[in-house]
């Protein structure tokens, strides 16, 4: 099978852009606004872990192409109980970018967690409460 041949796809700008959530408890997320974590800021890893995992995401999954990437931003909306990340990703290639926001966010979620794992683990070592969810592409565009 192999991968898509896209030679004769013109290069045009590409952006996408993903969201997903970690939920964690209100103490923790507490604890993050106040700088009381004890890894340093999790946000501020986690932004550098999405944009590494951004440019990686060729190596990750087999069939993606490598594309040189523009930029990736990454921000946060901070509740009471959950940290929503988005990653957008933009490029001047062939095909589009949508796999690189979703690695970009899932890594961002994935390096929150582990910042902040300690306090969200309950007396048996489990984390109960502790979940990312509805990560998704929110938008595309090609072009533009």
């Amino acid at each position: 099978m192999g991968m898509v041949d896209i030679t004769e796809k013109p290069v045009v700008r590409r952006e996408a852009e993903a969201t997903g959530t970690i939920v964690l408890s209100p103490d923790t997320i507490q604890r993050i606004e106040n700088g009381q974590i004890k890894k340093g800021d999790p946000l501020q890893a986690a932004e550098i872990a999405a944009m590494n995992a951004a440019k990686q995401t060729h190596i990750l999954i087999p069939h993606c192409h490598q594309i040189p990437l523009d930029t990736v931003t990454v921000n946060y909306r901070i509740t009471r109980a959950s940290i929503e990340a988005g990653c957008l990703v933009r490029a001047q290639a062939r095909t589009g970018v949508e796999m690189e926001a979703i690695v970009g966010v899932t890594m961002a979620l994935n390096t929150l967690w582990d910042m902040v794992k300690y306090l969200e683990k309950d007396d048996n070592g489990q984390y109960p409460k502790t979940r990312i969810t509805d990560i998704r592409v929110v938008r595309k565009q090609k072009g533009e």
